[in-house]
């Protein structure tokens, strides 16, 4: 079953996704349908509800989800695993696409594009009741291995685009997560140019304009500028500081 309300707005954004248009976004760890709201009537395209590392679980989905489409933004999630039963559940709860964790290889890749689709071009189950028709697949790169098999991973059907964690991409390659580093950059430089290659989206995480700014200089078009924990606890500390000097 699928949510007809949000059909159009889904189809719209992935649109827009696969055609290589720069779209801003917001992270979200905090379990708030209020402060998704906020985050996306700030003007982004996207909010990602990190399942993974933030504090919303499954439950928390039909209302965070509606929030951020109601005030404009396309509700995405950071799933836990890439898993089928996560996959599903927050395709199924309202989410329009998946950015799905920890994806080293092509293979890994083939079974989270399956999971995103209903047979026969996947192993999908229907039945979710704020399903959208066509929900978009992000797997992300994150480990040596995953960059080391990235063409192959970038060739599957249904793969839609990738999005990089530079977090644990640097900790596996022994760098610094600064984009500096001369170990990260000559990756990233060559995530940039296999998925232009690729004609794919590419996607990368990020906490600030001038560092999203820069991601997107570099061609990446899926473009998260901000995060709540991080806005509220930087513009505290910046406001605290300026009243006591």
């Amino acid at each position: 079953m699928w949510f007809a309300g949000a059909m159009a707005t889904a189809a719209s954004f992935r649109s827009r996704l696969v055609t290589l248009e720069p779209l801003y976004g917001a992270w979200s760890v905090i379990p708030s349908p209020l402060s998704v709201r906020l985050l996306a009537a700030a003007g982004v395209d996207y909010v990602v509800i990190d399942l993974q590392h933030g504090g919303a679980v499954e439950a928390d989905l039909p209302a965070m989800t509606s929030a951020i489409r109601l005030a404009g933004a396309t509700p995405v999630a950071r799933v836990r695993h890439a898993h089928t039963a996560d996959i599903g559940r927050a395709l199924d709860l309202g989410c329009e696409g998946v950015i799905v964790p920890n994806v080293d290889s092509a293979a890994q890749a083939r079974q989270v594009a399956s999971a995103v689709r209903y047979p026969p071009a996947g192993h999908r189950s229907v039945g979710g009741v704020l399903a959208v028709a066509e929900p978009f697949c992000l797997v992300m790169a994150e480990s040596a291995d995953a960059v080391a098999d990235l063409d192959a991973t970038l060739a599957v059907d249904g793969v839609d685009g990738l999005y990089v964690g530079p977090g644990d991409l640097s900790l596996s390659l022994g760098c610094a997560s600064d984009p500096d580093d001369p170990v990260l950059n000559r990756v990233l430089q060559r995530v940039w140019t296999t998925c232009a290659a690729a004609g794919k989206p590419v996607g990368v995480h990020a906490t600030d304009g001038t560092t999203a700014r820069r991601y997107r200089d570099a061609g990446c078009t899926l473009i998260t500028t901000a995060a709540d924990a991080v806005a509220i606890t930087r513009d505290t500390a910046a406001q605290l500081s300026r009243a006591r000097a």
